[in-house]
């Protein structure tokens, strides 16, 4: 799933003419393009789908919207465990929590 999701800008830079930041995704900090949002300043809420801020938002609904999505569960589903959720789709371990298997003394000696 890849959703607009809102958050807080942190810090502002640049990267090879870029105008970039750093944007808090209730916890959650990404770099962010600001190309499409050249004025935005740090402690504006804006809105990011794929890595580019494409609105602004007023606080109050960007909490709204952060709590609605952590309720239920986009937030972690977003940002975090992307092995996880494809190997549960797959129906195989989780491969960020199960330990690889060693390899066998003969498989080492080959």
């Amino acid at each position: 799933m890849c959703l607009a999701v809102p958050g807080k800008v942190l810090d502002l830079y640049e990267s090879d003419g870029t105008q970039m930041s750093v944007v808090d995704f209730g916890g959650v900090h990404k770099d962010v393009c600001l190309e499409y949002i050249p004025d935005a300043a740090v402690g504006d809420y804006v809105v990011v789908h794929v890595g580019f801020a494409i609105q602004r938002l007023d606080e109050e609904s960007a909490l709204r919207t952060l709590a609605e999505f952590e309720h239920l569960g986009v937030l972690k589903e977003e940002f975090g465990g992307g092995f996880a959720t494809a190997a549960k789709q797959a129906g195989l371990p989780d491969p960020t929590t199960t330990p690889p298997e060693s390899p066998s003394v003969n498989e080492v000696n080959r």
